[in-house]
């Protein structure tokens, strides 16, 4: 590997061609907007390149020669000129803002709404897409707004606090690099925001109900020094002294905000004039948000709580699902068959962060009363343990610029700051080797340590996990290498059909509530997405667009990794590695397109609830 740098895969600041109109606007755009000290320029920048990798990887543009992408845009009339300063093998481009070719020269650049306007107008129409074409704008200004002030209280944030797992889960400033609206909230205010939201350092008391037994739905596979504890006394202990619990009724955790949406549905209403659901009222030391949101965490308690906010949050309304439910406890218990035994002996370095319990409100005629549910997970970290979640560890981090400084790197010749970047960084002084030599190891202890115990998983029990950057959480040791890994989601799981007797044995009636079983063709095309595009791809992806590593060679790293799995002495019976090795196309998740469609990932079929589009496969030669 070469030099101290590393990627210098796409030349920085290529000129636009001669004639190009606008040629010296583009050439100025191309500094590193994201380091603006205008906390709005900065998020519009954020935003603009959120919208241009989706696009381009949703329909497969490909990378210029010239370094000016150029965008017809035939239902306008006009064609998008974008400024490139780097072009990712993986997706995680770098571009300037874009104009319009046509534009007067002293026109403003584009901006993010304007582009998320003039995009939709290239997808086919019909209403519903009109609709949703209207409704993604929409988020896009929002989450452009939230993402200014996300970055502007970043840069005035005093020392992260001592519980190393919260500031990582409070580290997502910019969130997903590939889908249009990573930060929108709609329905959340400004007062809301900062009490919810992670990226503000946001805390709140949660919120009781009490739940007569009648309406009482709740299992527990939670278990102390042998023996079962029930999830209703679970909640009384995280509500801790003070809480006025009716006799015989539970005690229900749940969301402020939740608590607001839901006091008006008309089942909960008449449940409170009938006593049978009891307002106690806030109570309690304060939570933390983590980077879904709407999961809490207090350092001090042995339990973290995932709780149902009907907030739309990148491609979901957030309400807990019945068979989700179901699903967290009946991982846990098929883990605890034998299966966590075999799987530590492999890989004693990895588990699953485990969702044992759950409480919950059934309506009158029986089923789940939406929204009043709680999950309860085990909470396995001290305040003291290096781990993070991998969106957080690769999240760009804006700094506000001060200025030409003499001798200082230019915007487009330093590393974007995140967390990853520090890191290799700091390893790279420690050890008096270049960066990029530091960044491939750092990738191959990452496999071995996230990747591989997943593998393993879908080869010995034929369960293929969600596990995308922001279930994937990382342990590193004290001088930051990857030491082992956790991956957590009671949503997150695909169970092979072709695996059934062999779960079923395993654990006798598995499925049957959770609805986790699927055709080995859509585990196939899932877990491709998640563990190979969204995760290594995307940490290769951060590593070159950060300039600390050539993602090729992380590629071909990649791909003697995959091969040893496939064939080597240690193969492991999964499908995947042969699958990424030989095929020239992946099918991949299009945030973009799925926005445009209107759809709810957590709504109807799981092999329906998302826009798959096939994409060109950067490990294939």
């Amino acid at each position: 590997m070469s030099g101290q740098g590393g990627a210098a895969q796409v030349p920085v600041q290529v000129p636009a061609p001669a004639g190009t109109p606008h040629s010296e606007r583009l050439r100025d755009a191309v500094s590193d907007l994201l380091e603006h000290p205008d906390p709005h320029t900065a998020a519009q920048a954020a935003a603009v390149e959120n919208l241009l990798r989706c696009w381009v990887r949703e329909t497969n543009i490909p990378a210029p020669d010239n370094g000016i992408l150029r965008i017809p845009m035939p239902a306008t009339g006009t064609v998008l000129l974008i400024p490139v300063r780097y072009w990712s093998p993986t997706g995680w481009h770098r571009f300037g803002l874009p104009r319009l070719a046509d534009a007067p020269d002293d026109s403003p650049p584009t901006d993010a709404v304007t582009l998320a306007a003039l995009l939709t107008r290239e997808t086919d129409g019909g209403a519903d897409t009109a609709s949703a074409a209207t409704d993604l704008v929409a988020r896009v200004a929002d989450s452009v707004r939230r993402t200014a002030t996300f970055i502007s209280e970043y840069r005035d944030r005093p020392a992260e606090g001592s519980d190393l797992f919260l500031n990582a889960e409070q580290a997502l400033t910019l969130g997903h690099p590939l889908h249009p609206t990573p930060k929108s909230r709609e329905g959340l205010s400004d007062a809301e925001s900062r009490l919810y939201s992670p990226e503000l350092c946001g805390s709140f008391p949660l919120h009781w109900l009490a739940v007569a037994p009648s309406l009482l739905a709740t299992d527990s596979a939670w278990t102390e020094r042998g023996r079962i504890v029930p999830a209703a006394q679970l909640t009384a202990r995280v509500a801790g002294p003070g809480l006025p619990l009716p006799d015989g009724y539970a005690a229900l955790p749940l969301h402020p905000w939740q608590l607001r949406e839901t006091l008006h549905r008309p089942e909960t209403a008449a449940f409170l004039d009938a006593g049978l659901l009891r307002d106690l009222g806030a109570n309690g030391a304060p939570w933390h948000p983590t980077s879904s949101v709407r999961t809490v965490h207090r350092s001090d308690a042995a339990a973290m709580l995932k709780l149902s906010l009907g907030l739309r949050i990148t491609n979901s309304r957030r309400e807990n699902l019945r068979k989700e439910l179901h699903r967290g406890v009946e991982v846990h218990r098929l883990l605890r068959s034998g299966l966590s035994t075999q799987w530590q002996a492999a890989h004693p370095g990895f588990d699953i962060v485990r969702d044992p319990a759950w409480l919950a409100v059934n309506g009158l005629d029986g089923g789940p009363l939406a929204g009043l549910d709680v999950m309860i997970r085990h909470n396995p970290f001290k305040p003291s343990d290096d781990v993070s979640c991998v969106a957080g560890l690769v999240s760009p981090r804006p700094e506000a610029q001060t200025g030409n400084v003499a001798g200082r790197p230019r915007p487009d010749e330093q590393p974007l700051r995140s967390r990853l970047a520090d890191v290799i960084t700091r390893l790279a002084a420690r050890t008096g080797r270049p960066r990029s030599a530091v960044a491939a190891e750092w990738f191959l202890r990452y496999l071995e340590q996230a990747v591989r115990p997943v593998l393993w998983l879908d080869a010995e029990a034929g369960i293929a996990l969600e596990a995308h950057q922001q279930n994937t959480l990382l342990l590193l040791d004290a001088d930051g290498w990857p030491s082992g890994g956790r991956y957590r989601d009671n949503q997150g799981y695909y169970f092979r059909e072709s695996r059934h007797t062999d779960l079923d044995t395993r654990l006798p009636g598995i499925g049957e509530h959770s609805d986790t079983f699927v055709s080995d063709e859509v585990a196939d095309e899932r877990f491709a997405y998640y563990l190979a595009i969204n995760n290594a791809f995307g940490l290769i992806g951060a590593f070159g667009s950060q300039r600390l590593a050539d993602e090729q060679l992380l590629l071909a790293a990649f791909r003697r990794f995959l091969s040893d799995a496939a064939t080597g002495p240690t193969r492991l019976r999964t499908s995947l590695p042969a699958h990424l090795l030989d095929s020239p196309v992946l099918r991949c998740k299009a945030n973009l397109l799925t926005r445009l469609h209107g759809l709810d990932e957590l709504v109807g079929p799981v092999d329906t609830q998302s826009v798959y589009v096939t994409i060109a496969n950067p490990l294939h030669h």
